[in-house]
């Protein structure tokens, strides 16, 4: 198949039978944008559709393009996604992106969960209490980034502990300990939310080899900042590229 059928085969499978309403106005440019990231990109490299459902939905979520997160939420679900994933992977935002644009997200998914009859609040996936949610935080840090995490505790000033503390406690306790998505697809999650921020390459380039040592290798970062392209533009995805480059070179 060419990428024009490719596209139109993608886009049924995953859209249904509708047309993009583009086409009554800008129909030029709605070819442009099916044939590229149906035809092109959800073909390039070696990421299944739930995965690219979810990196699309944490990329729209973290640059907050509403409408078109509102579209992909029926897409995911149409991939085989479970309403438990999308939450997780909008969720899995909130500490790179803030509390008020996640929740603007969550609105848009809960919107089309209820168009869909999907019951609310779904189940819990919590596997943290107030007691150990900081030591189970600071246990999976260390799985991710080995034995800097220690060095980062003790050289903080006595003034920023407490950003120490709550990147363990919160972003790691309170989220990456979560149920729903494994570790792995939690680390590409958040790979692909901070290259489409923007402005956070130190912290792209720790999490590149928080991701090698999860099990995701280079090819599969490639993929997954290939698959973020359409969605976030050509400068944030070549300054991922970079990073990945400089922390896994090319032989």
């Amino acid at each position: 198949m060419d990428r024009i059928e490719k596209s139109k085969e993608k886009y049924k499978q995953l859209f249904g039978d509708g047309v993009p309403a583009a086409y009554a106005t800008d129909p030029d440019f709605q070819d442009i944008l099916s044939r590229f990231i149906f035809g092109e990109v959800f073909y390039q490299g070696n990421l299944d559709d739930k995965q690219r459902e979810l990196i699309t939905l944490a990329v729209l979520a973290a640059n907050q393009s509403l409408p078109q997160l509102k579209a992909h939420v029926g897409a995911a679900l149409n991939a085989g996604l479970t309403p438990v994933e999308i939450k997780e992977a909008v969720y899995q935002c909130a500490p790179y992106i803030g509390f008020p644009k996640t929740l603007n997200a969550i609105t848009e998914i809960n919107e089309v969960f209820k168009s869909k009859n999907i019951e609310l609040p779904i189940e819990s996936q919590s596997q943290v209490e107030e007691d150990n949610r900081f030591d189970k935080g600071l246990a999976v840090q260390v799985e991710i980034f080995g034995d800097v995490i220690a060095k980062n505790r003790e050289s903080a000033p006595s003034n920023q502990k407490h950003i120490q503390d709550y990147l363990s406690a919160f972003c790691f306790g309170d989220f990456y300990t979560r149920g729903g998505l494994d570790l792995k697809t939690r680390e590409l999650l958040t790979l692909c939310i901070i290259s489409a921020l923007g402005g956070a390459e130190g912290q792209v380039k720790a999490h590149v080899q928080g991701n090698l040592n999860v099990g995701n290798d280079k090819e599969t970062l490639i993929t997954a900042i290939t698959h973020c392209l359409p969605y976030m533009g050509f400068p944030r995805t070549l300054n991922a590229l970079a990073c990945f480059n400089e922390i896994i070179p090319e032989n």
